[in-house]
């Protein structure tokens, strides 16, 4: 046998050991073993016991709970009004950082500062904010407590900040000197934006629209007060989850539990293959 075909046999023998190593030193073993263990306290470990609670009522109480039509209607409105929501996050988000980023004008701090009010504020105090600006009596003139607005109203003030902080450090980040260079050679604005900025921002804006769904499907407080918890109208999830609790029904709250959990690592993956899939055709 040749000498080439002698390396030609060896490489995969090589490439498999080589696969095979890991890099963790006894410190970095330590760490991962930490990491791990409180991951699976705080995550794995609740997850399963989620599962499992919504398992130990059968599947002929699993069905009958996700079936009952107030459940249904709660379902539908949830996820539906966390797409619009975070639709609408992902296009006024991302413009507000831009001009966050690339624009100076008066105000910019203190509007800087109020995109993070959302995140300071408790979501019960935030319900009661809008409860005051949109209830009864509203100062706007805008009557929208216990009405179909009230859902995607209260879902879009808790989730807008989740875009912006995702996308404002990438844009920071990125070489204007780039853009010019492409301008210079006869790109108009929206091939460069679609060519390099589009492809630049994509994870971040696809983070960004994760944790808004995220949130968005699991609210609770900033709800309770503005929508009025009105069923087939304005009840949502998290409202028929506590309902569930609260008269005793473990198994059922765990069954709509497990089908939002569903729902939103299916949102996570889409999100991903559609970040990855923007930026290879950029």
């Amino acid at each position: 046998m040749s000498q080439g075909a002698t390396l030609a046999a060896a490489r995969p023998a090589l490439r498999r050991r080589a696969g095979s190593r890991t890099n963790l030193t006894s410190g970095s073993s330590l760490g991962l073993g930490i990491a791990v263990t409180w991951f699976s306290l705080l995550v794995l470990i609740p997850l399963a016991a989620l599962v499992a609670t919504a398992a130990g009522g059968g599947w002929d109480e699993y069905i009958k709970t996700l079936t009952n039509e107030q459940t249904l209607a709660a379902l539908k409105l949830t996820v539906g009004q966390s797409f619009v929501v975070t639709a609408i996050n992902v296009v006024i988000g991302t413009t507000i950082a831009w001009v966050l980023v690339r624009d100076q004008f008066f105000g910019k701090r203190i509007l800087d500062v109020i995109i993070d009010i959302p995140f300071a504020l408790p979501t019960i105090v935030a319900g009661l904010v809008l409860l005051t600006l949109y209830g009864k009596g509203s100062p706007l003139g805008l009557e929208w407590a216990n009405t179909e607005l009230s859902v995607p109203l209260a879902l879009a003030f808790v989730t807008l900040p989740f875009v912006v902080r995702t996308v404002q450090p990438v844009l920071e980040e990125l070489d204007a000197d780039v853009e010019e260079a492409a301008a210079s050679l006869g790109a108009g604005r929206v091939t460069i934006f679609r060519r390099l900025i589009l492809p630049s921002l994509a994870p971040a804006i696809a983070a960004g629209a994760a944790l808004s769904f995220a949130r968005a499907i699991a609210e609770y407080g900033s709800l309770v007060l503005l929508s009025g918890n009105l069923p087939f109208h304005t009840e949502v999830v998290s409202v028929r989850v506590l309902s569930f609790i609260e008269g005793g029904n473990t198994a059922a709250a765990a069954s709509v539990a497990t089908v939002m959990l569903a729902v939103a690592l299916i949102v996570i993956v889409a999100l991903d293959l559609v970040q990855g899939w923007v930026a290879r055709r950029g």
